[in-house]
């Protein structure tokens, strides 16, 4: 049977992937898996309030619950997303990456990656 921890293995291992962080409410790390000088502990501490954010703004712009965006940087892209009530999921990607099968397979795979933790 799989673990979350392979499913942070499977995701960080695809290609421009810099790093897997699934992330407690709190803002602790769950697992985590980073390349490339990514701190784990300080993106896992920022999530919660970034989720946060976009949460509200998709309640007041009348677009319901946030589950899932991504998010443009200067030098990269990261794709966030709500796994469950108790648990978030940040993937940071090289900006050449192309994320829609990442999107596809987190909007196919949401409840059994929660059902995981």
């Amino acid at each position: 049977m799989a673990t979350i921890r392979d499913v942070v293995e499977a995701l960080g291992g695809r290609a421009g992937v810099d790093a897997v962080v699934v992330v407690g409410r709190d803002g602790l790390p769950i697992d985590s898996r980073t390349r490339d000088g990514v701190d784990a502990d300080n993106v896992a501490a920022l999530l919660p309030s970034v989720i946060k954010g976009v949460g509200e703004l998709g309640v007041a712009g009348g677009r319901g619950e946030f589950s899932t965006g991504v998010l443009e940087f200067g030098q990269g892209l990261a794709v966030v997303a709500v796994l469950s009530a108790d648990a978030l999921l940040v993937v940071l990607v090289q900006p050449a990456t192309n994320v829609g099968a990442l999107l596809l397979d987190l909007r196919r795979h949401r409840s059994a990656i929660a059902g995981l933790l």
